[in-house]
């Protein structure tokens, strides 16, 4: 029996699939392992899957053939081909964190062979062999080769060292708690989920660095952090720290963080130094710098590319990364100032420092101009810096998206993100093609989630929003794969094969972001809720705030005019985009009310005037929602019990929460305007 976890494996659960049995156990009845013993972690993943799924204990002959005409073959491409001809091809066509997947004939042997160049590319590749077994795919002709598009692959936590996880849905932090780092199998566990979606890179603290966060750079923490490093390093996953760019004054005791003195400078090298010498594959720094109250180097009238570049010159000697946000704007915002835009932030603080940032260092830009709303332009830095590496940063956890109460699958949304065609070298420009380096002959790009797992038994929270986490890493790994494979994957993996598990849990996800956005803020309104946590109708909780996100809704008209003749903001983007969005009769009706002021007797194309389709908006909103929690309710005695009802539990307030954002959003409207609902619908006075 396998150990039975005090938490899920999501979809990598030890499920029985003794009906695969005799399909593969010719085959996996004996494993030839070629190499060191640094192949025992990916060797133990395949045998442990084997016995406790499919009741094969497999023999294991190390560096020498089974006595057997039937074996898997496990080892680096340098190792295999010294006893196999006919791969020489693969020399070529691996990467280094590439696997090889492939069934061949070697005289009267039937050899199935899992091969990379590296050690890391065998960790990615036994979690995809396994994948494919749960699957009960056809192995007899496969030759599955596959190499990351992406270099960086990494997930984002927000995790305080007291335990408590910002924008955190799931419980508290899995490396926190006290001030003090865990160390424990969960933590491992973790590491081979991740590993099996192809992650190799994790950002442990919280990009808000606070005081006590500061004090992770210090040797106590260093010792801890080793051990840590260790566990995720065996999957192949480097981490990272988030750092205060303070942090020469809080631990350093000078009297200044200028990255142009040669004092900080010589600080960070040798804080740098000393990392290492605790963690030698440290992947380096994220730095939240001059936003939202966080020190940087303006403080000292320096650039950007000042600050981060100090800090690549240090981490560059050990081969380790800056990763730079791009979130930065104007957070202390008058209301009444109607010239300054907080979407053309980004865009206006990095597009001037294109090309001056060092080679390890990489500018994270968030998808939209504003902050993970449930419907945003792509930001115009994608295709508007040329020579600067960039990650795409996306929220996992669901922030302004129902905070993993509500069901709101976002790989829709971010296929769609990818596939933005920026036209930045013309047609053919998009999003995924820039961060693959096809675009601009760049090659640090990637993409960061911000992570949505706590020490929730489920790990998300809500059991159904694994599938952002699982398609996250499926997406980084190869955006062009297709988002319904994806999510059938993903519950085949999660839930089993039965057709209508399969079906229902489709359906569910692949609407619940069309519905959350219909119940909420379609048209590219956005925000509309509570201050400081963000959850629940609040229409105008940000409405005279500091932080720059209003709608302006009056009496007749709501939004606020982004074309050349309001903020400006469309001029940056290329063209066609920019004379797209410009146009109220052209801009994509899903982003109208982001780009334009719009009078609610505008007519959309249906026909219907703008708030009549607000009013139609919230009220569909809420019977889809509906039909999601039918669809589930239809799944009762398919699924076990426990989760069965967890996620009841979720959909039912959902559907209450929905109700009240219908309600809220169409009387504020109702009030503002004064014009009913055509259709004579219950909307309070």
């Amino acid at each position: 029996m396998a150990e039975i976890k005090p938490y899920s494996m999501c979809w990598l659960e030890y499920t029985d699939l003794n009906k695969y049995r005799d399909k593969y156990r010719r085959i996996f009845g004996n494993i030839v392992v070629l190499g060191d013993n640094s192949l025992n972690l990916p060797l133990k993943e395949l045998r442990d899957f084997l016995t406790y799924s499919l009741g094969i204990k497999p023999k294991i002959f190390r560096n020498t053939f089974a006595n057997t005409s039937n074996f898997v073959l496990i080892g680096k491409l340098s190792d295999v081909r010294k006893v196999l001809k006919g791969l020489d091809e693969f020399e070529f066509s691996l990467g280094e964190e590439g696997f090889l997947i492939k069934k061949v004939e070697f005289g009267e042997n039937s050899i199935l062979i899992l091969t990379a160049k590296e050690y890391v590319g065998l960790i990615y590749g036994v979690f995809k062999l396994i994948e494919k077994l749960k699957l009960g795919e056809d192995i007899d002709k496969i030759n599955f080769l596959s190499n990351p598009s992406l270099k960086f692959r990494i997930l984002n936590h927000w995790d305080n060292l007291d335990g408590s996880v910002e924008r955190g849905y799931a419980g508290n932090s899995i490396f926190f708690k006290d001030n003090k780092i865990i160390i424990n199998d969960r933590n491992k566990d973790y590491a081979r989920l991740l590993s099996s979606i192809g992650i190799n890179g994790i950002v442990i603290n919280n990009v808000n660095v606070k005081k006590k966060e500061v004090e992770l750079l210090t040797i106590p923490y260093l010792k801890k952090l080793k051990e840590l490093a260790k566990i995720f390093s065996a999957y192949g996953i480097k981490i990272y720290l988030s750092i205060n760019f303070a942090s020469p004054i809080y631990l350093g005791g000078l009297n200044t963080a200028d990255p142009l003195d040669k004092r900080v400078s010589l600080w960070w090298k040798t804080k740098v130094d000393e990392i290492y010498e605790y963690i030698p594959d440290f992947g380096g720094f994220l730095v939240k710098a001059d936003s939202e109250f966080n020190p940087g180097p303006h403080m000292y009238g320096r650039t950007h590319a000042d600050g981060a570049n100090m800090l690549g010159e240090a981490l560059e000697p050990y081969g380790g990364f800056v990763i730079w946000r791009a979130f930065v704007y104007n957070c202390l915002q008058d209301w009444r100032d109607m010239k300054t835009d907080r979407a053309k932030a980004a865009y206006d603080n990095f597009k001037p420092l294109d090309g001056k940032f060092m080679d390890n260092v990489i500018v994270q830009i968030k998808y939209g101009p504003m902050d993970f709303q449930v419907r945003e332009p792509v930001n115009p830095l994608f295709g508007g810096l040329e020579q600067t590496n960039q990650i795409l940063e996306l929220q996992i956890t669901q922030e302004y998206t129902g905070q993993q109460i509500h069901l709101c699958y976002l790989g829709i949304l971010w296929k769609d993100i990818l596939e933005f065609d920026t036209y930045a070298k013309g047609k053919g420009s998009e999003v995924k093609e820039i961060l693959k380096g096809n675009v601009f002959k760049i090659k640090n790009n990637g993409m960061a989630g911000v992570s949505n797992v706590g020490d929730n038994i489920n790990w998300t929270g809500h059991d159904l929003a694994q599938a952002n986490l699982y398609t996250f890493g499926e997406l980084a790994w190869n955006p062009d794969e297709k988002i319904e494979k994806i999510v059938e994957r993903w519950i085949k993996l999660t839930f089993g094969d039965d057709e209508k598990v399969v079906e229902n849990i489709s359906y569910m996800l692949l609407n619940s972001h069309k519905a959350y956005e219909k119940y909420t803020t379609p048209l590219g309104l956005g925000w509309m809720v509570n201050p400081g946590h963000h959850y629940g109708p609040n229409p105008e909780g940000y409405e005279y705030s500091k932080w720059g996100t209003y709608h302006r809704a009056n009496y007749e008209a709501i939004g606020v005019d982004r074309s050349s003749r309001g903020t400006g903001y469309t001029l940056q983007y290329h063209s066609p985009w920019r004379e797209i969005y410009d146009s109220i009769d052209t801009c994509p009706e899903e982003l109208l009310l982001f780009f334009h002021r719009v009078p609610y007797n505008y007519r959309l194309k249906s026909g219907k005037t703008l708030l009549q389709t607000y009013y139609d908006l919230h009220f569909e909103g809420v019977e889809e929602v509906e039909e999601i929690r039918r669809r589930w309710i239809e799944l009762k005695g398919k699924i076990d019990d426990k989760t069965y009802e967890r996620v009841l539990q979720r959909l039912n307030m959902q559907v209450e929460h929905a109700k009240e954002w219908r309600d809220v959003i169409n009387t504020y409207f109702f009030r503002r305007t004064g014009i009913p609902d055509e259709k004579g619908r219950k909307i309070y006075p």
